[in-house]
C-alpha cells in the first residue's frame, strides 16, 4: 500500500467530525482555514460556529462593520487575520459577485491567502490537485522521509512542497489533503506520537533512525523583545472610563485599550497628568494606585508585554467618556479583556 493510500485509509477510520467537513462551500473552507492558522481546532471551532451564525454568507461578512468582526474575533489573536478576512470578503463580494475564484492562482491573490490556504480551498472546494503543506504536513513528511532540511528556510519550503506534490493522491485530493493534516494533528503529534500504532511505522525513516523527536527542524526564531506597558484605567464620578483605539501598524491595530504609558520606569503623577491632558482632562484632582503588584507578562510571537494596570480616580468627569456598561461592547486585546473581567466595572 502506498503512502497516500495508507493516509486515506487511516483518515477514513479516524477523522474527526468537524463542522466545516460537512460542506465543500469555499466560504466555509476559507473561514475555517484562516481561523485555524496558529490556532488549535478546539479553540477555533466555537469561533467558526459564531461567525457562521452571524455571517452565513460572504456577502454578510463583507457588509459587517470592522469593529463587529474584531469583537467576534476577540481571543483568537493575530488580529491581522480578521482584518484580512474582512478585506477578502469585500473583494469576493465586489469583484467576483460573491463567488470565490476557483483556481489556485486567483485564490492566491486574495488578501491573507497564502500558498497553504489557496491549496486547501482549491483542493477541498474545487477538487483541484494542489498539495497542502501546513505545520502538520511538514512534520509527517519530515519524519517519514527523514528530511533534516529546515522547514522555514527558502530551500526547505520549496523542497517540502515538491515532496508533497509527488506523494499526494490526485484522484481523491479532498480526503487526502484533509487526511494528511489530520494525521499530523492526532497521530504524528509534535510530542510523544503513538508510533507503535502508526500505519506508517514499517517505513518511517525517523522511527528507524530514532530521530522522531528531532524532526522537523526549524531555524531559530527571531529574538523576543520585552516591552513595558502601564495602562491607566481612568474612573470618573459618573462611572465612566476611557478607551482609545490603536491606530497605525503594529500589534492590535484598530482594537481598543485604556490610555497607555509605555515605559520601563514606573509612571509618576506628572507622567499620568501629561497622559490625561491628551483626553482633555485638565486641572482635575486625581488619585492613583497600582492594581496588580505582580507584573502581568503577556506573550506574543516576538514580544513579551510586561504590564501593570493603574487605577486613576478623578473627582470630576471625563469629556466624552465611555460608560462602564458600554465597555464590554468594544473589541479589545485579550490582555485588556482579562483585566476587565477581573476588575468588574
Amino acid at each position: 500500500m502506498t503512502f497516500s493510500a495508507k493516509i486515506l485509509h487511516w483518515y477514513d477510520v479516524n477523522k474527526r467530525d468537524l463542522p466545516w467537513r460537512n460542506t465543500v462551500n469555499p466560504y466555509n473552507i476559507w473561514l475555517s482555514e484562516i481561523m485555524l492558522q496558529q490556532t488549535r481546532v478546539a479553540q477555533g471551532t466555537p469561533y467558526y460556529l459564531k461567525f457562521i451564525e452571524n455571517f452565513p454568507t460572504i456577502k454578510d461578512l463583507a457588509a459587517a462593520k470592522e469593529e463587529e468582526i474584531l469583537k467576534l474575533w476577540q481571543g483568537l489573536g493575530y488580529y491581522s487575520r480578521a482584518r484580512n478576512l474582512h478585506a477578502t470578503a469585500k473583494t469576493v463580494t465586489n469583484e467576483y459577485k460573491g463567488e470565490f475564484p476557483n483556481t489556485y492562482k486567483e485564490l492566491l491573490q486574495l488578501k491573507g491567502v497564502g500558498d497553504y490556504t489557496a491549496s486547501a480551498i482549491a483542493s477541498i472546494s474545487f477538487n483541484l490537485p494542489e498539495p497542502v503543506v501546513d505545520g502538520n504536513v511538514y512534520r509527517v513528511l519530515a519524519r517519514y522521509y527523514g528530511i533534516a532540511m529546515p522547514i522555514n528556510s527558502t530551500e526547505g519550503i520549496k523542497y517540502f512542497k515538491k515532496i508533497a506534490r509527488e506523494v499526494m493522491n490526485v484522484k481523491n485530493i479532498r480526503d487526502y489533503n484533509q487526511g494528511i493534516m489530520e494525521f499530523g494533528a492526532i497521530q504524528c503529534t509534535p510530542r510523544n506520537p503513538n508510533c507503535a500504532d502508526c500505519p506508517l511505522n514499517d517505513s518511517c525513516v525517523a522511527l528507524k533512525e530514532n530521530s522522531v523527536q528531532d524532526l522537523p527542524i526549524k531555524l531559530k526564531k527571531i529574538k523576543v523583545k520585552d516591552r513595558f506597558f502601564n495602562y491607566l484605567v481612568v474612573i470618573d464620578a459618573l462611572e465612566q472610563s476611557i478607551l482609545k483605539q490603536r491606530i497605525g501598524k503594529g500589534i492590535w491595530q484598530n482594537l481598543y485599550e485604556f490610555p497607555l504609558i509605555e515605559s520601563q520606569i514606573t509612571p509618576n503623577k506628572v507622567a499620568i497628568e501629561t497622559e490625561l491632558k491628551k483626553y482633555d482632562i485638565l486641572n482635575q484632582k486625581f488619585e492613583y494606585y497600582k492594581f496588580n503588584e505582580e507584573v502581568i507578562v503577556h506573550k506574543l510571537s516576538h514580544q513579551h508585554l510586561k504590564t501593570h494596570f493603574w487605577i486613576v480616580t478623578l473627582e470630576g468627569e471625563i469629556p466624552n467618556g465611555v460608560a462602564f456598561t458600554e465597555i464590554d461592547k468594544f473589541p479589545v486585546p485579550v490582555l485588556v479583556a482579562d483585566f476587565i473581567k477581573t476588575f468588574k466595572f
